[in-house]
């Protein structure tokens, strides 16, 4: 997928655990967990905005876009 998610990249910058992140931003470790993998098809702004003001960044610090093929549409 194009879009990579790189939220480990700033969890190691701020020396901090997904649990805590996931605690103070309110979502579960699992829907935390997806959003690293980049397994989600979206997110919702205000959970970004929610992440950002925790790690204390900017959105496209934890997004990248990145040539390649793209994921089979859904019929």
């Amino acid at each position: 997928m194009p879009i990579v998610v790189t939220l480990d990249v700033m969890l190691a910058r701020r020396k901090m655990r997904s649990r805590e992140l996931a605690e103070r931003v309110g979502i579960t470790e699992a829907n935390l967990s997806l959003l690293k993998s980049g397994k989600v098809r979206g997110v919702r702004f205000d959970t970004l905005a929610r992440i950002c003001e925790v790690l204390q960044c900017q959105p496209g610090e934890l997004l990248a876009w990145e040539p390649g093929p793209e994921p089979p549409q859904d019929p």
